[in-house]
């Protein structure tokens, strides 16, 4: 072939090559899977780290020192009026004599002390049954019935001790407005001294209430109510409703709920009824003097079948008994049977509910300035009202 080509030497002759050899396939797969375990074990590490419950306290934690202030509150404020009221009244507990029937209330002290609740709450016991009272301060005692009168819904007892407890102040339900802020006090559902606030919502509402366990035959009661937001319940019955001087302005008697217009056992819907406590005032002086309470009245007898606009005297005697009474307040004023009321002291009548109560709110000698309308003229009267010389089952 020329010059310097020669065939190759023989293998496994020459010395053995100079250079490195990788690591064979075993090698890298373990490698590999080394690397992968420590990998996967650092990061559980991590984890672990990251995420531990602290096994120690940590001795310089603090939420910092209580916030500092007094205990006192504004005479005017909610908490104020509250504190000056509250030992004043009381809750109820009365039974008629068996195991099976029984009732609560709240009440208030007033004068010489005599507690002032409603009918409905002491009726039970007029047949001989007890009534405990215990006072703001947990201390119970027995009271007795000084006189009640079904017609205001109105009661007032006598307790045996009263404890030192205070007297109540009474205000004038006259100068109440509508949109004034209004507490109400009691022991709604036995929750004694429970504080609810709210306003006056409405006056002059007629609302009829009383006994509502259905099992009394006394006549119901008709109120001229003032109407409150205030949460009334099951056991405020007979409470003070107090205005901002902590003055009691009505007594806490009734509520209406969804199922029918009051005193059904529902929880409050901001719509309760309290008697004005100028009314409260004349019955309960006259309950305490007398034993009963005087029904003011202007003699008439009403159409329960007129359903246009005020109020009706009927036209035809009824039971026995003329439309107008001879000689009574709406006779002396120039009423006549079949005469339409329309207004007294200048409020529009809806019915005749709102009447009676309007007339038994009065005070027996007040005189009230009636609206009425005779053969399709309008005409105004002023008539006194007087009282009745004995309560009658059956408004008039």
């Amino acid at each position: 072939m020329g010059a310097g080509w020669a065939p190759p030497p023989p293998g496994g002759h020459g010395p053995p090559a100079t250079g490195r050899r990788g690591p064979g396939l075993g090698a890298l797969v373990a490698i590999a899977v080394a690397i992968a375990m420590v990998a996967s074990l650092l990061g559980s590490v991590g984890t672990y780290v990251l995420t531990k419950p602290s096994s120690s306290n940590d001795p310089s934690y603090s939420l910092g020192p209580l916030p500092t202030g007094a205990t006192n509150r504004a005479p005017d404020s909610v908490a104020g009026v509250a504190a000056r009221v509250l030992p004043s009244v009381v809750s109820l507990e009365v039974g008629n004599g068996s195991s099976t029937e029984g009732a609560s209330g709240s009440g208030f002290l007033i004068k010489n002390g005599y507690v002032v609740t409603n009918n409905h709450v002491v009726s039970l016991a007029a047949q001989g049954g007890e009534i405990r009272i215990m006072f703001n301060n947990r201390k119970t005692t027995s009271a007795r019935i000084v006189g009640r009168d079904p017609g205001s819904d109105l009661a007032v007892v006598k307790p045996e001790e009263t404890f030192g407890t205070p007297e109540i102040t009474l205000g004038n339900s006259d100068q109440v407005v509508v949109g004034d802020p209004v507490i109400a006090i009691g022991s709604p559902l036995g929750l004694t001294g429970t504080v609810t606030t709210g306003i006056v919502s409405s006056l002059n509402r007629p609302v009829i209430a009383g006994d509502d366990t259905g099992t009394s035959n006394e006549e119901p009661a008709y109120i001229s109510a003032i109407q409150t937001d205030a949460a009334i319940n099951p056991g405020n019955s007979g409470g003070p409703l107090v205005n901002s001087r902590g003055e009691v302005v009505g007594v806490n008697s009734a509520i209406a709920t969804l199922s029918r217009s009051v005193n059904s056992q529902s929880g409050s819907i901001g719509l309760g009824f309290a008697i004005p406590v100028n009314q409260t005032r004349r019955v309960a002086e006259e309950l305490i003097s007398t034993g009963r309470a005087k029904r003011p009245k202007i003699g008439i007898v009403l159409d329960k079948d007129y359903r246009g606009q005020g109020v009706k005297i009927a036209s035809e005697p009824a039971a026995g008994r003329q439309p107008v009474d001879a000689g009574g307040p709406a006779d002396k004023a120039g009423l006549k049977a079949g005469d339409i009321i329309l207004e007294i002291d200048g409020l529009t009548l809806q019915d005749g509910n709102e009447l009676i109560a309007l007339i038994r709110s009065k005070t027996p000698g007040s005189k009230i300035t009636i609206k009425y309308q005779r053969d399709g003229q309008e005409r105004t009267a002023t008539l006194v009202v007087v009282a009745e010389d004995e309560p009658t089952p059956s408004p008039s």
